[in-house]
């Protein structure tokens, strides 16, 4: 059920998308909408979503927390499924891809471009890759019964989600077709892109999300100093909130 935090973002979301209309049509640049501007190590926000292909039908759970108010403790009324805590089959939970590195593809096919055939590319980079990178597409309010088709006529091997009403997309600052978030296990922000990709630019961008996770994961040399007592950061393990 929709509450009243992933109606606004959808709202957001709608505002984003029509800033994202007139920057094109003035001939601005690509990207600079939002996700491409976090810094790296940016703790992705939980969601859960359906899949694109199924039968489920909803909105994305886009509930950070268990609780619609910051009372504490909640009062019973505002209690409620955090994104991460949901058990609904046929959902896709964002958080169940954080045990290694991912890429989000953000997509719509409103507005023209190519942003169906770039998922061709996803697709196919995806299975090169699937042994040691995980891929999740995320469509964004198109038409259900057009995404599926399209999923079906175009064979795509990677999991497809629905964000029917834009929340996940105004949570993440989507705001242009394709977008990319490119994340280290945990659930953290390495890099993003705005803008299509050939398939070598995507590997070249997956090549350098291993090499990152590779050097973040390396233990320390026996020269560098010891480190710092573990304080509060924005590394999000990913583990669900019930």
């Amino acid at each position: 059920m929709r509450d009243r935090y992933s109606l606004a973002v959808g709202l957001i979301f709608g505002v984003v998308i029509l800033i994202a209309v007139v920057h094109t049509l003035r001939g601005g640049e690509e990207g600079t909408l939002g996700l491409d501007e976090l810094e790296a190590r940016w703790a992705l926000p939980e969601f859960a979503v359906p899949r694109a292909e199924g039968p489920l039908e909803g909105d994305a759970n886009v509930a950070q927390d268990d609780c619609e108010t910051s009372q504490d403790p909640c009062p019973e009324g505002a209690r409620r499924t955090p994104a991460c805590g949901i058990r609904t089959p046929g959902a896709i939970r964002v958080c169940d891809y954080f045990g290694r590195p991912l890429v989000l593809s953000f997509w719509f096919s409103r507005g023209g471009g190519n942003c169906v055939a770039q998922q061709d590319e996803v697709s196919r980079v995806s299975s090169r890759y699937r042994d040691r990178v995980g891929f999740l597409s995320l469509d964004v309010r198109d038409d259900r019964d057009s995404v599926r088709e399209t999923i079906r006529r175009r064979g795509w091997e990677m999991p497809v989600g629905y964000d029917r009403d834009g929340a996940v997309a105004g949570l993440y600052r989507v705001g242009g077709c394709p977008t990319f978030a490119y994340v280290y296990p945990g659930g953290t922000l390495q890099a993003s892109s705005a803008g299509e990709l050939t398939a070598r630019q995507l590997e070249a961008r997956v090549e350098s999300l291993l090499r990152a996770t590779r050097a973040a994961e390396a233990p320390p040399s026996r020269a560098a100093e010891a480190p710092p007592p573990r304080t509060a950061s924005n590394f999000q393990s990913g583990r669900l909130k019930i």
